[in-house]
C-alpha cells in the first residue's frame, strides 16, 4: 500500500498535513516498510497564496500523481477529509512520533 505522511527535518510527523512542507511516501507491504522517498511540495506557501478549492486540488493531484491509498497524518480540516473520501484515500489521523514507524500501524 502506498502510504503518504507529512515529515518535519528530524524525521517526525508534521502536525500540518495542509501546510506540509515535505512528504514522505512509503510502500508498507504487511505491515513492513518496503520502500521511503521524500518530496518538497511546500504547501504552506501555497495553502496561504491561494483558494482553498485550489489548494485541495494541488494536494489531489500530487496523490493521484503518485497513486497514494493512504494517508498518515496528526489532523486535518473536513473540507480535506471529505476530499479524501471522494477519491477512496484512507486516511489515519492522531499520527506522531517517528514517521516511518507511524506509516507502518494498522489503517482503519
Amino acid at each position: 500500500m502506498r502510504v503518504c505522511v507529512p515529515i518535519t527535518g528530524d524525521g517526525s510527523v508534521d502536525p500540518r498535513w495542509g501546510r506540509a512542507e515535505v512528504l514522505a511516501l512509503a510502500e508498507v507491504d504487511d505491515g513492513e516498510l518496503k520502500s521511503w522517498e521524500e518530496f518538497e511540495v511546500h504547501w504552506g506557501e501555497s495553502h496561504e497564496a491561494s483558494t482553498e478549492a485550489r489548494h485541495h486540488a494541488e494536494v489531489a493531484r500530487f496523490l493521484r500523481d503518485h497513486s497514494v491509498e493512504a494517508v498518515v497524518a496528526d489532523h486535518m480540516g473536513p473540507g480535506m477529509l471529505a476530499m479524501l473520501d471522494r477519491m477512496k484515500i484512507r486516511v489515519r489521523l492522531g499520527a506522531s512520533g517517528i514517521a516511518r514507524n507511524a506509516v507502518v500501524l494498522p489503517l482503519p
